[in-house]
């Protein structure tokens, strides 16, 4: 995945506070900060016009002003540093802060843009520390700035420092992460019915003992392991644990092997039922041009950003980049993408699409539960909260869209900003970039996905959409290779896609599942993604999204010829995933020793493949396989530790962003609970990562800094699959497998007309005992009424239809059958036969 660069947080080294300077070494080089003990004077050092110079015992102080309001509007600095490519450097300073602040300290390129070999932001005292950095230098630099940044506070305060020092001749920088006991296990829980497993690493080549110790110490269950050779992606030598005999809810648990003791987990239902609504309350914190409520969000309260308002004017009067249009649209709302300011429609595309089809597996699948309160400012209406969210971005969608069709690809900054900078403190010009094809089919795919989802709660804004991806998939033929440029960096990623064939596929089933016409079943039928074998070493990402056309064609209703051949397909997928899982050591459905960008979201996204099996099949194998697939997000890994905020005993916690950025500001917040971590990339792009994880394999390519950005972003299309997967797995309860009803429904509409149509229902008790009292269950594709009903109650919530006996009908004995049915009020669109039927809450054959 290519992302954009965030210039002001690309090297936050380690630092070490001393009580002293720092030792020499033998062979340490010379000198190359001039003047950095201040005995006599503050030249070369110079300052920005709010500052001002003073000497106070051999040290150069200066006062800093109240209402700043980024780190860069108040600087201290020297000019003309040598670096050397290559040589590592030592760079060291004593400072004061009275009161105490965080300060920012950087060596970096003098001109734009401003790249930072170190980015530092110490914690100063009134006391004083001596503060330590090590770096190797990527360039050779004759020019290098060494810079202090002390704007941003609201009041005054007086910063000193000397001392200051860099010498090259440094021993480099050994990074070792802390992995803590070589037992890994999923730090959150295990379901008390479902699988159990972790892994052991050691030297040992023979089974070893375990143990399973709950919160007291007792020993509750034991065994043996399995060894499983040296696993590529790690290097390490490993062995298996399958505790799954035992099922018992504790807290506390542990798990011992080789003389070491696993960190605490525990056993329990409903164990992800907070991550369920955590990953989804994600997005209310993302939202641009709204201001976020710190009562709904405690700690994360921030003005609306990008709202039409100084310093920037915001997004509701964006005129495009030079040369590229000669209009401005409001473009307003939506959610920032990942750890900048940008908002891209390829990102929000595959977003929103999975946060609809969560909403629509509710629909659809047996094991599914509504999703609950998100606590958002539309909470207590009549839509779900679900549904409202993924409204936010939707709307944003559609204003990218000009009159002839097309959409354009992004908007965002005219330059790169840094961090941490709160989005309504963006100064910077804000730019649309050029429609794409990609954009284009993007916004096709979700309008009519939307159109169907949305039709039973709002029909001016189902048909709004339908219009618009109607219009977009007539653009999008008529310029099929406007492609995004691969140079268009600056300020914002490019996502450029050089093959959107599959985009193509994904609109064209999404606009035949909503609306049943011919032109779109025939692009499906012959494009090569139909029956191609997509799924890759990862399923789908905002790049390639045929598996979202696919998965939604195996699982909404809809008449696709072949349908079952659509959905044997995406079993066989799952069958993939689910061999490499099997045979991983760590049990992750990802079959690479070359870890990719977001390397976390592939694993969640091919865990969606397996789990989508589990609802078009029953078959237990797949349920159990996200469960333990689960495992290696929450700790079941190399490094011992969760990737998603507030879960876990060690999770991550300081990802790349400009506003959660705890680490650079101690008044800001971590990310909230429930954001998933990129993960493991082996290409490692950023300097941060570059510096610490040279030579690092697979599965140690990953560093839980802010300034990592190529391993440790957030994005808004990686907690999509998370959110969707949390959700499978809460539904799961305890991990009881549920035994379909002793039921068969069969489901015909006999007639149809502009406005309506009439449906017969036979219900069929194909089980050993009477059926005493009876309610159906069923769902309508879109915004379907029922009209009126005969030899049935009827009821109706949104698409949901519940059917009820009668008086006269109430009891169905074995083999025998009741027939009902209705007469419906017709919507715009396909009405197919529903695919799922719950009887008494268990679903029908």
């Amino acid at each position: 995945m290519l992302r954009r660069i965030g210039i002001l947080a690309v090297a936050a080294l380690a630092t070490a506070c001393l009580t002293g300077a720092p030792p020499a070494t033998a062979d340490e080089g010379p000198e190359q900060v001039p003047n950095g003990t201040f005995d006599t004077t503050t030249d070369p050092w110079w300052h920005t016009e709010n500052l001002n110079f003073e000497l106070s015992d051999g040290r150069l102080c200066s006062d800093v002003p109240a209402g700043t309001t980024n780190p860069w509007d108040a600087i201290i600095g020297v000019n003309d540093i040598p670096l050397v490519k290559d040589e590592t450097y030592a760079f060291s300073f004593f400072a004061t802060a009275n009161p105490g602040k965080v300060a920012r300290a950087y060596v970096q390129l003098p001109v734009d843009p401003y790249t930072q070999y170190v980015s530092a932001a110490p914690e100063l005292s009134v006391s004083g520390n001596t503060y330590s950095y090590t770096f190797t230098s990527p360039v050779d630099l004759p020019n290098a700035q060494v810079v202090f940044q002390l704007g941003g506070s609201a009041t005054a305060w007086r910063f000193c420092m000397d001392n200051v020092s860099l010498k090259g001749g440094a021993p480099p920088e050994v990074y070792t992460p802390d992995t803590g006991p070589r037992v890994r296990v999923n730090q959150v829980a295990y379901l008390p019915k479902g699988p159990k497993n972790a892994t052991v690493v050691t030297d040992a080549t023979e089974a070893l003992p375990w143990q399973l110790k709950n919160s007291a110490g007792t020993v509750v269950a034991h065994g043996t392991t399995t060894p499983r050779g040296v696993d590529a992606s790690s290097t390490q030598n490993v062995h298996s644990i399958d505790f799954g005999a035992y099922t018992k809810a504790g807290t506390g648990y542990t798990l011992t092997a080789d003389g070491e003791t696993s960190r605490p987990f525990d056993i329990k239902p409903d164990a992800y039922a907070g991550l369920k609504l955590d990953a989804l309350k994600f997005y209310y914190t993302q939202r641009s041009g709204i201001a976020i409520d710190d009562a709904l969000r405690p700690g994360y309260g921030r003005p609306a950003g990008h709202a039409g308002v100084a310093p920037n004017q915001g997004d509701t009067n964006v005129p495009c980049q030079p040369g590229v249009c000669d209009y401005s649209l409001d473009v307003s709302g939506g959610w920032y993408d990942a750890g900048d300011h940008g908002k891209y429609v390829v990102n929000g595309g595959i977003s929103v699409a999975q946060l609809m089809s969560e909403f629509e597996r509710t629909k659809n699948a047996a094991t599914a539960k509504p999703i609950g309160s998100l606590n958002i400012p539309e909470s207590g209406d009549d839509v779900p909260d679900v549904l409202d969210e993924a409204r936010w971005e939707q709307e944003f969608l559609l204003k990218m869209q000009r009159s002839d069709g097309m959409v354009h690809h992004k908007i965002h900054d005219e330059n790169w900003t840094g961090l941490p900078l709160l989005p309504h403190l963006d100064s910077q010009k804000r730019e649309l970039h050029p429609v794409s094809t990609a954009a284009t089919l993007n916004l096709a795919a979700t309008a009519a996905q939307a159109a169907r989802i949305f039709a039973p709660y709002d029909a001016g804004f189902a048909a709004k959409n339908l219009a618009a991806a109607k219009k977009a998939w007539t653009a999008a033929k008529a310029h099929p290779d406007l492609l995004a440029s691969p140079s268009d960096g600056v300020g914002g990623g490019t996502y450029d896609d050089a093959n959107v064939s599959d985009e193509f596929y994904w609109a064209a089933a999404e606009l035949y599942i909503t609306t049943g016409d011919k032109e779109y079943k025939d692009f499906v039928l012959a494009s090569p993604h139909h029956t191609a074998d997509i799924w890759k070493t990862g399923a789908m990402d905002w790049g390639n999204v045929a598996a979202l056309g696919r998965l939604d064609l195996a699982t909404v209703p809809n008449a696709l010829p072949g349908r079952d051949e659509v959905r044997a397909s995406v079993v066989a997928g799952a069958d993939k995933y689910l061999a490499a899982l099997k045979a991983h050591p760590y049990g992750l459905p990802y079959a690479t020793t070359s870890y990719d960008w977001g390397s976390n979201s592939i694993v969640v996204n091919n865990l969606v493949v397996i789990a989508t099996a589990y609802d078009l099949t029953g078959d237990v194998k797949y349920r159990d396989g996200v469960l333990e697939g689960i495992d290696y997000i929450f700790g079941r890994n190399a490094l011992n530790q969760s990737y998603v905020t507030g879960y876990g005993e060690v999770a991550s916690k300081n990802q790349h962003t400009r506003w959660y950025a705890h680490s650079l500001d101690t008044s800001l917040p971590n990310p909230p609970r429930g954001t998933l971590a990129g993960g493991p990339n082996s290409a490692i792009q950023d300097p941060v990562a570059q510096a610490k994880l040279k030579g690092c394999v697979a599965q140690f390519c990953y560093i839980d800094d802010i300034g990592s950005w190529a391993t440790n972003e957030l994005t808004i299309n990686w907690n999509s699959p998370l959110s969707w997967i949390s959700a499978f797995v809460a539904d799961q309860g305890d991990g009881a497998v549920k035994a379909p009803g002793g039921c068969k429904v069969t489901y015909t509409t006999h007639g149809s007309w502009p406005t309506g149509f009439t449906t017969q229902i036979t219900l069929k008790n194909t089980g050993t005992k009477a059926i005493d009292g009876w309610s159906l269950k069923w769902s309508f594709l879109g915004g379907q009424k029922i009209d009126i009903g005969w030899n049935a109650k009827f009821s109706q919530q949104a698409a949901t239809v519940t059917a009820g006996n009668e008086s006269y009908n109430k009891t169905i004995r074995p083999g025998q059958s009741i027939t009902f049915g209705f007469n419906g009020q017709g919507a715009p669109g396909a009405n197919p036969a529903p695919d799922l039927f719950t009887l008494n809450g268990a679903a029908c054959a």
